[in-house]
């Protein structure tokens, strides 16, 4: 049993709360790639909990009450600090989930961008604006701004615990909500960092507070009372979030992982595409939700494809010494869901052309290409989250988008074409698109990021990120006297008579 990583931020004067300190039970955050214990954690129960929303109520109503101003002024001196310490989070990161330090930092250093974005552009999109009335209200005036919902809760992930969970921290808190913040049990070191680094920015108020724990300390989140829920995750864990929140009503944003397809037509950058394909699915291990997973080629390009795929691939190694490139499976159970989606495909005839049953070890996989794959097999339906391919010849991109779309996630989709690029992206059931480029959308701050069908509904990132943790507030008032009494009982016959001239002459041509 070991303290908080000494990577974590130097500790500052706790902010105020009432949440209780009496001795819990707790957890240990393990190195995925020996096993050794990073940390130790409280697993937060129910009182907890709902003590630590409680804290977050009188929070979010400070909150708030700074503007847009001042919350953009304590967001970017957050950005600050964790600008200057990118390494020593990215040490916790590396030792919490196995990917190489370089992955880690990288991962840090894209979320710097979404904070100054949503730090800049909240006062913009959230901001009151003033909105015609028509012809027949005409006596008044409107306005919508969107205020914050209050205290939002954060179910985090473990394969990108910075990147992912801030995609939702940080725009809820931009539009003015406290947050309660339950990382993966994978990743509480993370968590831990970033709660601390934001107090330091923001010492007067619990705005940003942490809990820790496994699946009933995040069912105990859904049923605190917080105002929405922002969870990442499997469908499955999807499914028990929305049950769990639907007994008090709150609203949920879910996503729910993806089986991403990337599609190669045959006047495509055969080299940029194969190097998209290897990056996109084998880069930290094959677990992101929106990795590249299934690969559909233009028969014409198939075989150069597939030589210079395999060109790329013979060299990658999973270890965790500082020359390999992929690192752990950082969930345990995570090698024996790649090792049933490879056995799957190649007892139904699909052929391992790198890797097979043979690289899935008891931490490390690794990179495995299938090829002659059945279109209805687990490798090609299920969310594998491995360091593992599936490429597909087809005879057009008609063929390719359909077997694209052929998918019950959403989430994500990648094209390679010089021609026909963005017809295709637009064609392909995804939320995201990246065409000529891979997960480029994900590091595009002005723009949406989530999915639908299984991979989830509501959005983070960009206009919508900002607003998905607010609530529309509309206001009209009477600026001169009536026109035509409308909302009375004293209408009278002459009002009604206007108010269906007035309507014939606007909607009576259509």
């Amino acid at each position: 049993m070991t303290s908080a990583p000494e990577t974590s931020a130097p500790e500052t004067s706790a902010p105020e709360t009432s949440v209780p300190t009496t001795a819990v039970a707790t957890f240990e955050s393990l190195d995925p790639a020996t096993g050794d214990v990073v940390g130790t954690y409280p697993i937060d129960d129910a009182e907890r909990v709902n003590a630590t929303v409680a804290a977050a109520r009188d929070a979010a109503d400070w909150w708030a009450g700074l503007g847009f101003a001042e919350r953009g002024k304590r967001l970017r001196a957050w950005a600050g600090v964790i600008t200057r310490r990118i390494n020593q989070l990215a040490d916790v990161v590396h030792a919490e989930t196995g990917k190489p330090h370089s992955d880690a930092a990288l991962e840090v250093a894209l979320v710097l961008d979404h904070i100054s974005w949503a730090a800049k552009h909240a006062p913009k999109v959230l901001g009151r604006k003033r909105v015609s009335t028509g012809l027949v209200m005409s006596d008044h005036s409107a306005s919508v701004e969107y205020r914050p919902m209050g205290v939002v809760g954060v179910i985090g992930p473990w394969n990108y615990p910075v990147f992912t969970p801030l995609g939702s921290i940080t725009y809820a808190l931009a539009a003015g909500n406290a947050v309660v913040f339950k990382p993966s049990e994978y990743t509480p070191g993370v968590g831990a960092w970033l709660v601390d680094a934001f107090a330091q920015v923001v010492p007067e108020k619990p705005v940003l507070q942490l809990i820790t724990g496994f699946g009933a300390t995040g069912e105990a989140l859904c049923r605190s009372g917080v105002d929405k829920l922002a969870f990442t995750g499997s469908p499955a864990t999807g499914r028990k979030i929305m049950h769990a929140c639907a007994d008090t009503l709150t609203p949920v944003v879910i996503e729910g992982g993806g089986k991403d397809a990337l599609l190669v037509d045959a006047d495509a950058d055969i080299a940029k595409a194969a190097d998209a394909a290897v990056w996109g699915g084998m880069a930290n291990a094959g677990q992101t939700c929106v990795g590249v997973e299934r690969v559909y080629v233009h028969e014409r390009v198939y075989d150069e494809f597939l030589d210079k795929v395999t060109e790329l691939v013979e060299p990658l190694r999973a270890g965790s010494d500082a020359a390999a490139k992929i690192g752990p499976m950082t969930m345990p159970s995570q090698p024996d869901v790649v090792r049933r989606h490879i056995a799957d495909a190649l007892q139904r005839g699909g052929r391992a052309i790198i890797g097979g049953l043979g690289a899935v070890g008891e931490r490390f996989v690794q990179p495995t290409v299938l090829v002659d794959v059945p279109s209805d097999s687990l490798a090609n339906t299920d969310e594998t989250f491995g360091p593992t391919l599936t490429i597909a010849r087809v005879a057009n991109m008609d063929e390719a988008v359909r077997l694209a779309n052929d998918s019950r996630y959403g989430l994500g989709a990648t094209v390679f074409s010089k021609k026909r690029g963005k017809e295709l992206a637009r064609r392909i059931r995804s939320g995201m698109t990246a065409v000529n480029s891979v997960i480029a959308f994900a590091a595009i701050p002005s723009l949406p990021f989530g999915g639908i069908g299984e991979s989830g509904f509501g959005r983070i990132h960009g206009p919508d990120g900002l607003r998905e943790f607010t609530y529309a507030k509309a206001v009209a008032s009477r600026r001169m006297p009536g026109l035509m009494n409308l909302t009375s009982f004293a209408r009278t016959a002459a009002n009604d008579k206007n108010l269906t001239t007035l309507a014939t002459l606007l909607h009576g041509r259509g």
